[in-house]
């Protein structure tokens, strides 16, 4: 059963600038692996969080770096979780994410899809 959709969008150009602007941001959104990608990619990941928490019904309180973007071997993208992302998935009885991601004509989004 699905128990939430997310969708974001992000503008790579002012991703990028808000990074060089607050520094800090990136420990803040990112985890160490996830630090050492390109801006186009950041921009996905963050793209991802985003809409993680929107098929969360977007609560406050969740740690961006609960999340994390992973690739197989294939390249194919997934999401592991937790601490406050994963009790608040566990609330809502999430067992399992889909992540699609993509990044062109400045444009970084990514979709998720929340189930249970």
């Amino acid at each position: 059963m699905i128990v939430g959709v997310g969708i974001d969008v992000v503008d790579i150009a002012r991703f990028e600038e808000t990074l060089e602007r607050t520094p800090a941001l990136r420990e803040r959104l990112f985890t160490p692996e996830e630090r050492g990608h390109g801006i186009a990619s950041l921009a996905a990941r963050f793209a991802a969080k985003e809409a993680l928490a929107k098929s969360l019904g977007a609560p406050g309180g969740m740690e961006w770096t609960d999340a994390r973007v992973v690739t197989n071997g294939d390249g194919r993208p997934s999401l592991e979780i937790g601490g406050t992302v994963l009790a608040r998935a566990s609330d809502l009885g999430v067992d399992s994410f889909h992540l699609s991601m993509s990044h062109d004509a400045g444009i970084a989004s990514a979709v998720v899809v929340a189930e249970g």
